[in-house]
């Protein structure tokens, strides 16, 4: 036999070079020399003057066990917690909450993935729908019914006039919306609340109410660009959307100004965020 592989026989236990032992269980000589110099496998003997690491039949149930745990995902530091005491089935317990996570999380992506493969039809097509916060904002609101959208144009410089007077600061990064109170889609007589995030809390006046609007932890929303008339199909997106992904729509959706008239000269530039404040359903 190569001497590598050779093993002893003292006191009726039989002494397997790291060589062997290597070759038996199907694991590297460098991870053996690893775990030895971790602590986490030492071998039972070494020899003095060689160096040789020699191992026996007893320690294979615990490399069994390193192998296996590290086969589920464990790290070293984990497995070392087990020689250390920690019960082995409380580590498989977290072990499979992390595991059922992650698979939540990656069938939500595939199911995303799949609702752009089949959302590239008609005008959902080209937007793209994510989850994410929308902080909690101190603002300025003014909330009225107008005959139209159009009407937004006219109902918007007069309330900036009065911010100015109020001597409102305005928030950085810029958060101006509107929130629609309606509950649906209304061509006229439209119950509209115009907000602009502020640094800080103003006394009422007769246009202008503020209070804090609290943080929503999942929005879904989806970037629209181009002139205002295009928003039913931004809107139907993140309607297909929630539906095929398991959303529900929890309060009114917020419609986030970005680029608009006051900056762009064209409406094909316009830049408008649909923010639909939603929860999973169980």
């Amino acid at each position: 036999m190569n001497e590598t592989y050779q093993c002893e026989r003292k006191e009726n236990t039989i002494y397997y070079k790291i060589g062997l032992f290597s070759k038996m269980n199907r694991v590297t000589i460098k991870a053996l020399r690893h775990y030895d110099e971790i602590g986490l496998l030492k071998p039972a003997a070494i020899e003095k003057f060689t160096g040789y690491r020699y191992y026996t039949s007893e320690q294979l149930p615990l490399l069994h066990q390193i192998l296996a745990l590290r086969e589920m995902g464990f790290t070293l530091d984990e497995i070392k917690k087990v020689q250390g005491g920690t019960p082995e089935k409380d580590l498989l317990t977290q072990k499979r909450l992390e595991l059922l996570k992650r698979i939540a999380q990656d069938t939500l992506r595939l199911s995303q993935v799949e609702s752009y493969l089949v959302k590239n039809d008609g005008e959902s097509a080209g937007y793209h729908v994510i989850l994410k916060e929308l902080p909690q904002v101190i603002v300025a609101s003014l909330r009225t019914t107008i005959p139209n959208y159009d009407a937004l144009f006219s109902v918007v410089p007069p309330m900036g006039a009065e911010m100015e007077r109020l001597g409102c600061v305005c928030a950085v990064p810029e958060y101006c919306f509107n929130i629609y109170h309606d509950g649906e889609y209304r061509e006229t007589d439209v119950d509209v609340e115009i907000c602009e995030a502020v640094t800080a809390v103003k006394e009422d006046s007769e246009m202008l109410k503020f209070k804090v609007i609290d943080r929503v932890k999942n929005a879904a929303c989806v970037l629209h660009k181009g002139p205002y008339e295009g928003f039913p199909n931004a809107y139907n997106a993140i309607l297909k959307w929630l539906e095929r992904n398991g959303y529900e729509i929890i309060d009114h959706p917020r419609e986030s100004y970005i680029d608009g008239a006051w900056n762009k000269d064209s409406a094909a530039d316009w830049l408008t965020e649909i923010q639909f404040p939603v929860k999973k359903i169980n």
